[in-house]
């Protein structure tokens, strides 16, 4: 029999939340508002650091907050997603390009800004316009210094204060390639440090997105970095939250979830937003009966597996550990359980063959080389530097011809 067409998936791995399937993080998203852009729309610039480990949910939170922003509080959301910027003339470009496209919850202001920066608009159809390449690079070269850029934002503010805009909200996305280049932190520093001693400072809500690593390394570069983020830690969701957002999205297309189900997606999501966009989505397609049961969600824990895998885990971890007896060992630490990111030598060796007993100690400083552990803060303690990739690694090391729990 073949199975109806489906609609649209309410999940969407690898990608922001939409905001109506946006939960919890009630404090955090309160802390951005008051702290944040309730200043910001006052008149006082801030800067904010939303800290988290990868899959955390960095991404659908800023974005859940511009947009609450941009409707509710007159600010102009600008969304820079820096990935593969490693110079500052890459961040001014994509800084640039990010401002001809914003404008999305509002079309005036949107097209305001196009007519503005109608030079960097290349051809124009029904799925959109291309980006003037060659004006965008003569032109981000003024943007590559504090007062630059500046001045760039502060007539984004000034074109727009006519609908009501009383600041600029500018979010710097993925970042992990620039922060490695000494001059961005000194550019942040600059940037905030010029703005705040301005006569008539812009105010300006400027927001990065990072694991804690990013943020340390510019501090190595730039120690006074540190003193000017506030810093916004996310965690990982509560159970009840997990399950508040997958009854939700189910329930947006007509299905349910039933409660075994619902506690074996919880369980293995870990409180992960992209590990449960995975699950979800597996399920949603697994399922043939509208109704989400404990064997769909079984199938889709399996499948997530790989998904996780192939999708965010460096698979050089699994090449370098060719040794039969290297990955039996990473089997056994895997096997302590997906919430405990720590674990002893002690702890690991008495379960070890003689032979992997032998090679244990290469093993992690291996494991270590690739940056998958790192030591804790005891004496033969061991901490996985990503509970994402500790996730990955316990479902790899589960048997696949038994039940899950």
């Amino acid at each position: 029999m073949v199975q109806p067409l489906k609609g649209k998936s309410p999940f969407y791995p690898g990608q922001p939340v939409p905001s109506d399937l946006f939960v919890g993080r009630p404090q955090q998203i309160e802390h951005i508002l008051t702290r944040g852009v309730g200043q910001v729309a006052a008149g006082k610039p801030v800067a904010m650091f939303v800290q988290g480990e990868y899959g955390i949910g960095k991404s659908s939170m800023a974005g859940f907050v511009q947009g609450l922003a941009e409707r509710e509080h007159g600010l102009h959301a600008i969304y820079a997603t820096l990935g593969g910027a490693e110079s500052l003339a890459g961040v001014a470009s994509i800084i640039l390009e990010a401002t001809i496209r914003s404008g999305f919850f509002d079309p005036k202001r949107s097209e305001q800004i196009r007519n503005w920066l109608a030079k960097y608009i290349g051809t124009q159809d029904l799925f959109g316009f291309t980006i003037n390449l060659e004006a965008l690079k003569q032109d981000t070269p003024k943007l590559t210094n504090p007062f630059g850029l500046l001045a760039f934002l502060s007539e984004v503010k000034s074109r727009l204060q006519d609908n009501g805009v009383k600041g600029v909200f500018l979010v710097l996305d993925e970042i992990n390639g620039i922060t490695a280049n000494p001059q961005f932190a000194h550019f942040l520093k600059a940037l905030v440090e010029t703005n705040a001693r301005s006569r008539a400072p812009l105010p300006l809500l400027l927001m990065l997105c990072g694991v804690e690593e990013r943020r340390r390394e510019m501090i190595q570069s730039h120690q006074p970095v540190d003193r000017i983020f506030d810093v916004v830690e996310i965690e990982a969701m509560t159970k009840e939250e997990m399950a508040q957002f997958f009854q939700r999205a189910f329930h947006s297309v007509q299905m349910t979830v039933e409660p075994s189900a619902l506690e074996m997606l919880i369980h293995y999501s870990a409180g992960f937003p992209k590990i449960m966009h995975v699950l979800g989505d597996a399920a949603f397609w697994i399922d043939r009966d509208g109704v989400i049961g404990k064997a769909d969600a079984e199938k889709a824990v399996i499948f997530a597996a790989d998904e996780v895998g192939k999708k965010y885990v460096d698979q050089q971890v699994y090449r370098a550990l060719r040794s039969q007896d290297y990955r039996s060992i990473l089997d056994k630490i895997a096997r302590i359980g997906p919430d405990t990111l720590n674990f002893t030598k002690n702890q690991v060796a008495t379960g070890l063959t003689e032979s992997e007993k032998r090679k244990f100690h290469n093993f992690l400083q291996k494991m270590q080389k690739l940056n998958v552990i790192r030591k804790g803060d005891n004496r033969g303690e061991y901490v996985f530097s990503l509970r994402m990739v500790r996730l990955y690694i316990w479902l790899q090391s589960l048997p696949k011809d038994r039940p899950l729990v």
